[in-house]
């Protein structure tokens, strides 16, 4: 009988924090601050950069999110929310251990929806 092991891409796991993220009412994925080489590189119609990066080392996984919270929500509610999310979705479709959920709300937004 031998071994055999499955590994699990970057991409999945930024998919699975994106997906759930997308999931929480009243938040986005902030927009990364993109830097000039960066700009030149993505001329292909590639995805805007998000704020969204995971972290692997070997079981361990840690992720870092910018968020922009919808205004008149709590803040620290929806922060503890997408921390709790993102880690059980995480750890229940793959198996890895999530260290850390690193949440930084990055700005606060009118619903949409709403007249400025």
């Amino acid at each position: 009988m031998s071994t055999s092991e499955v590994e699990i891409s970057k991409s999945v796991l930024l998919d699975i924090a994106a997906t759930t993220l997308e999931g929480i009412e009243g938040t986005e994925i902030s927009s990364a601050p993109i830097k000039v080489g960066e700009v030149l590189r993505n001329q292909q119609g590639a995805r805007k950069p998000r704020a969204l990066k995971v972290t692997r080392e070997g079981n361990d996984v840690t992720v870092d999110v910018g968020l922009n919270v919808d205004y008149g929500r709590n803040l620290v509610t929806v922060s503890q929310q997408a921390q709790r999310e993102v880690c059980e979705n995480i750890e229940l479709m793959t198996g890895l251990k999530v260290r850390a959920v690193n949440v930084t709300v990055q700005g606060v937004c009118l619903p949409k929806g709403s007249a400025a």
